[in-house]
């Protein structure tokens, strides 16, 4: 059962509203920037980027996340912060990836690609180590995890819809074997009408030819037992044909001669396309390929499908005209049956399974009764032969197109019966209906054991990717983490070197009280910080305190000489 469509305004109503949380985020981020912020780059470019990638999201997730990634690149020629509203974005487009693609290697490679993309844009900015660290670790929580969230949804969401479908396929299946059950109590009641019946019939009609033997009678009554006899005779010949069809035909042996009831298919549909023809039906067909040697069940099949299929057209298209083709391949035989529609009716008509059907298969002569259950049947027909039954309109008028596999279905055992004294063994075929449960049971099986796998694989994926995540977090947080605290540890002047730091006296004077090296990513405004003409100014941190700010030291140098020293304030914007 397919989930039910979303109409396309509900569909505009969700991406609106998802565009206006990630616009009333862009707006409380540009708000924030103060008036440092431009409007056209930092406002109105950011929101049309995401009106078009909302919607984009939809038919094209990998492109919004680059969409959405482009903007937090952007964001890192700040330089006042590395972040912005613009990750809350990242993130969502992110999950929405991850809900509306299956396969993970794909998206992977986006998620890369983002944060190649954030990685080069920090060393062409050279941006300050913050940065770094923040699109070491920021970003790429904001790729992945989401990502990760949105496939666990998906895959929920497919679990219950599975887990639905299964219900109900157990529920139809359910229902089948209640309904083969009642088949076969039918066919062994019809079975034991036979023996019984058919036996007093046969004794009744032996009485008759001997009576009418008798040369007691006159000719008016000889007459009258011959007519008897001739009626019982019928009866029991009926009675033996309703009970064959409820039987499947039994199956002849290797070399052995076809009975009536085993002729090939080509002279099966034959018959019946010329008692068609014969009955005004306009009605033609074409077989292609070698007729192969097919299972009793096949031939039956596709039997029963020209016959419905006739059926229908002289039901709802009376007059017109009708191709039947059989296509022999090696494995399988396609039978299709197309005709053209009746003026003024609708052809899917038909495809509801409310047709009818006719007794003795043929389609001219009489108007098919009221069965209800003629496609509906013959598509539980078909499936059961494990082929395809595709229906519908086509070109005006309707089809309906079968797929039979060569594979036969071994027949179930014999049932032997003992009757009477003498031990009389009969060999009765199986019914039809234990064979279609036995190829149902199977098929069931086999998709159940199918989605039992892949569920199980789906499982061991996620949870490997549950353990990737951290570990694929870790190996970046981790780096990061140690490369920053390089950087905020190794360019520190303790406040007691930079108070005996004298202006006027040389680098080789004041080198053991300098550090290895410098802090090489002051912020912004310290850099643009009014400083001694022809002079090269150096920064450094106060203290090694990783989490609290501390203080700027400036010193600047002309020709190796100190000439200034100040301390800048690291808070201001």
């Amino acid at each position: 059962m397919r989930p039910p469509r979303i109409p396309p305004t509900r569909l505009v109503l969700a991406d609106g509203a998802l565009w206006a949380v990630l616009a009333a985020a862009t707006g409380y981020g540009f708000r924030d920037a103060g008036g440092a912020a431009s409007p056209v780059v930092d406002l109105l470019l950011p929101l049309a980027v995401l009106a078009a990638a909302v919607p984009l999201s939809r038919g094209r997730p990998a492109t919004a996340v680059l969409a959405a990634n482009g903007l937090c690149a952007v964001g890192l020629a700040d330089p006042a912060t590395p972040g912005n509203a613009h990750v809350l974005s990242l993130a969502a487009l992110s999950c929405l990836l991850g809900v509306r693609v299956a396969r993970a290697a794909g998206p992977l490679v986006v998620l890369a690609a983002c944060l190649g993309i954030d990685l080069a844009a920090c060393a062409v900015l050279q941006v300050p180590a913050v940065w770094w660290f923040y699109t070491l670790t920021v970003v790429p929580a904001a790729l992945l995890l989401p990502w990760l969230a949105g496939r666990q949804w998906r895959g929920r969401r497919e679990l219950v819809r599975d887990g639905w479908r299964l219900a109900q396929s157990l529920e139809e299946r359910q229902h089948l074997v209640a309904e083969r059950a009642r088949l076969a109590e039918r066919a062994d009641i019809a079975a034991d009408m036979h023996d019984s019946l058919g036996h007093v019939l046969s004794l009744v009609a032996l009485r008759a030819g001997a009576l009418e033997l008798s040369p007691d009678l006159t000719d008016r009554d000889r007459a009258d037992v011959t007519e008897l006899r001739t009626v019982i005779a019928d009866a029991v010949e009926q009675l033996r044909q309703t009970i064959t069809v409820l039987h499947d035909p039994p199956k002849t042996e290797t070399g052995a001669p076809a009975s009536a009831d085993e002729r090939s298919v080509k002279d099966t549909v034959a018959d019946l396309i010329g008692r068609a023809a014969a009955s005004g039906v306009p009605v033609s067909w074409e077989q292609r390929g070698a007729v192969p040697a097919l299972p009793p069940l096949v031939e039956r099949g596709m039997y029963r499908v020209v016959q419905e299929a006739l059926t229908n057209a002289v039901k709802h298209a009376p007059g017109r005209a009708i191709r039947v083709g059989i296509d022999h391949a090696p494995d399988h035989t396609r039978v299709s049956v197309v005709n053209a529609a009746a003026r003024g009716d609708v052809p899917g008509g038909q495809a509801d399974g409310h047709v009818g059907g006719q007794a003795d298969g043929q389609t001219g002569g009489r108007a098919p009764a009221a069965g209800g259950r003629g496609l509906t049947g013959l598509r539980e027909r078909v499936m059961v032969l494990g082929g395809t039954l595709d229906t519908g309109p086509r070109h005006g008028g309707f089809h309906v197109t079968a797929v039979l596999p060569h594979r036969a279905l071994d027949r179930p055992r014999t049932r032997t019966t003992a009757t009477g004294s003498g031990g009389h063994t009969d060999h009765r075929p199986a019914p039809e209906h234990a064979a279609r449960l036995a190829a149902a049971r199977l098929a069931a099986a086999r998709l159940a054991a199918a989605r039992l796998a892949a569920v199980r694989r789906a499982a061991r994926r996620r949870a490997v990717a549950a353990f990737a995540a951290p570990v694929a977090a870790a190996a970046f947080f981790l780096p990061a983490a140690a490369y920053l605290a390089w950087q905020l540890t190794t360019g520190v002047l303790p406040p007691a070197r930079f108070d005996a730091l004298e202006p006027g006296r040389t680098r080789n004077e004041l080198r053991h009280l300098l550090p290895v090296r410098d802090f090489p990513y002051p912020p912004g405004h310290a850099r643009s910080a009014p400083r001694p003409p022809d002079a090269t100014c150096e920064f450094y941190r106060s203290g090694r305190d990783l989490l609290n700010q501390v203080d700027l030291y400036r010193l600047c140098w002309s020709s190796g000489t100190l000439v200034a020293k100040d301390t800048l304030d690291v808070n201001r914007n």
